[in-house]
């Protein structure tokens, strides 16, 4: 008996939950068969090239409404300047397009649909002509000068790179190291089809091959070299895939490398590509390429951008050991590779930090050092120094102009203030918080960035130490050891991830919401050197994309690094921008998009954002 009341009373305290249960799969399965207006979809709104009447605003607004949109990104792309569809274009910043965009707004309103702007004109990505090259995204630069030991005079130092006029110095050093290379000592170039091929060696010229290859740089007497830097032809992948061999005699090669690509994204134009070599002295170097063992898959191998084509257009043998893909480990381009080990890297080719001689102090603002005494031996000179990247928000119209520093939070809000944040500035404040409740970031299109005039202040605060004496690991230039080179590098690159997602998304994120507005993101990799996950903590509504037809286009990870960063950090809703097309040809109908559809939904998607809806400005016009 007491065993029956026993389950009897424990029946009866599981009842209300097992009929909470029930009721919340009814309604989840009411939901699902009757979804509200949040699960439906939204769809990006082309406004190209300032063709933009109100009759055309209104109509499409109708027809989002009629086809069940919830609402939709408004994203004005270029301006009449290259492609002019109507008389009386509307450039945007002008009062003209304040009105346009208002009226869509009170549009959008009168259909009760709602809408969401980037942070830019434009898709890509955080730019405009109120810029000034200051505030604008910051890379390190440098000039290397060799001298001899010895008493120096009038020392005149090379300004490094510069880019929209401005640029500044951070330090200089003397480095005890040989800087000699293939541009100061000649070799004779040829290739396997017989050819002399001069213009290798300076960039001048471009060998290109679909059958097995070598280039040869013969010197006359023995090289010694420790690095190598390639320049492809574009983004050519081929060129980066070279078996290394040396000879005394030009018969009889040895092997002493085989140069594995760094893992790199599409946009990959920024900054040449760095092999360290074993020390070898030799008179022949010669280069073999083979289209063998290259296959597609990984993302900078897709099927449509693989191609078995060697393109190569400069090669660089350096005296100096360097470190191999520094380019990317300094957070200059988005690359990936392993870490060096003393193997490939010993001590003894590294410079002890002891050697090194700081002579920032010595040296004026215009390269100039008076007098300088400096140990017998080869040195190196090594000014140090930052300019703008010169990346623009290249899609953009009439508010066109480079891209704001995402290290300095200050120059993140004067973007904001003259694009998004003006909308409140031109339009009733009460008409935006019912309808404009989206600030969008559209997928990081504007290179990488490795630098910022607080840098020092961020990387000490950060990591715990200074970075001063460092600094020549920018250039490449080993420190102490391959471990003590890899993790400096490593905290530089962590570094850079904390001020992209606090100075920039964070920013933004805060901004967003003194507006009422929720932040909606899509992915940084693989273009800025940074966790491509860790924003979307930061983000309100994770994004990733998925392209139809266009594999020359497709980002395979995008879905990947959205998916995965909502389940990590906890968003419940992840956006795809969907269906995505190079040349659209409007062949398309809903039945064959499907299947991508629901790999995507299948994938974790869970609301789909419809790419594209171009504004039709005369509405009694057809194509």
């Amino acid at each position: 008996m007491k065993k029956l009341l026993s389950l009897v009373l424990l029946m009866a305290c599981l009842m209300p939950t097992s009929m909470a249960r029930v009721n919340q799969v009814q309604d989840l399965q009411e939901r699902f068969q009757s979804p509200d207006s949040e699960a439906s979809p939204w769809i990006f709104w082309y406004w190209m090239n300032g063709a933009v009447t109100k009759e055309g605003i209104t109509a499409d607004l109708e027809a989002m409404k009629e086809i069940g949109l919830e609402g939709t990104y408004l994203m004005p792309i270029r301006d009449s300047s290259r492609v002019q569809f109507m008389d009386n274009c509307v450039l945007q910043g002008t009062p003209q397009w304040w009105e346009m965009v208002e009226f869509s707004m009170q549009e959008a309103d009168r259909l009760g649909l709602k809408m969401g702007m980037h942070i830019c004109d434009g898709f890509a990505l955080a730019g405009g002509p109120w810029i000034k090259p200051e505030q604008s995204m910051q890379k390190v630069v440098y000039s290397m000068t060799q001298v001899q030991g010895g008493v120096l005079n009038n020392l005149q130092l090379p300004r490094p790179e510069i880019k929209e006029s401005y640029y500044r110095d951070i330090a200089t050093y003397a480095i005890p190291i040989s800087a000699v290379n293939s541009l100061v000592i000649r070799p004779e170039v040829t290739v396997s089809t017989g050819e002399a091929m001069q213009g290798l060696v300076d960039g001048s010229s471009k060998f290109r091959s679909t059958t097995d290859a070598w280039v040869q740089y013969a010197f006359d007497q023995p090289f010694t070299a420790a690095s190598m830097t390639v320049y492809p032809s574009g983004t050519n992948f081929q060129s980066l895939r070279w078996r290394v061999a040396v000879s005394d005699d030009g018969i009889h090669f040895k092997d002493i490398k085989t140069c594995q690509p760094a893992r790199r994204g599409w946009q990959d134009t920024d900054a040449p590509n760095t092999y360290t070599l074993p020390e070898t002295t030799a008179k022949y170097f010669r280069f073999y390429w083979t289209p063998e063992g290259s296959e597609p898959g990984a993302e900078d191998l897709d099927a449509a951008k693989w191609k078995a084509t060697l393109a190569i257009k400069q090669i660089v043998l350096n005296r100096l050991p360097l470190i191999e893909n520094f380019e990317g480990k300094s957070g200059l381009v988005w690359r990936l590779s392993p870490r060096l080990d003393e193997k490939a890297l010993p001590s003894t080719a590294c410079v002890a930090l002891k050697d090194v001689i700081n002579l920032t102090d010595r040296m004026n603002a215009y390269g100039h050092i008076p007098s300088l005494e400096l140990p017998q031996g080869d040195w190196l000179i090594l000014r140090m120094g930052h300019t703008s990247t010169g990346h623009r928000n290249e899609t953009a119209g009439g508010g066109k102009g480079l891209e704001c520093d995402k290290f300095n939070p200050e120059a993140v809000r004067w973007q904001y203030e003259n694009w998004f944040g003006a909308t409140y500035k031109h339009i009733d404040n009460a008409l935006l918080s019912r309808v404009l409740k989206r600030m969008h970031v559209d997928s990081w299109e504007c290179g990488s960035q490795n630098w910022t005039a607080t840098f020092f202040d961020e990387f000490k605060a950060r990591r715990g130490y200074d970075l001063l004496p460092y600094m020549p690991l920018y250039a490449g230039i080993p420190l102490e050891s391959a471990a003590v080179s890899e993790a400096v590098l490593y905290d530089i690159r962590q570094t850079i991830s904390d001020l992209t997602n606090e100075a920039f998304f964070g920013t933004l994120h805060q901004l967003a919401a003194e507006k009422g507005c929720l932040l909606s993101t899509e992915c940084v990799a693989p273009t800025m050197m940074s966790d491509g996950l860790r924003h979307y903590a930061i983000s309100d509504l994770p994004m990733g994309e998925f392209w139809l037809d266009s594999p020359t286009h497709d980002k395979p990870n995008d879905m990947f690094d959205a998916v995965s960063g909502a389940h990590i950090y906890g968003k419940n809703i992840v956006q795809a921008e969907g269906f995505t097309q190079l040349r659209a040809l409007w062949k398309e109908h809903p039945g064959m998009l499907k299947t991508l559809g629901d790999y995507n939904l299948a994938f974790g998607m869970n609301k789909l954002f419809f790419h594209v809806f171009c504004l039709h400005p005369l509405p009694d016009k057809y194509p």
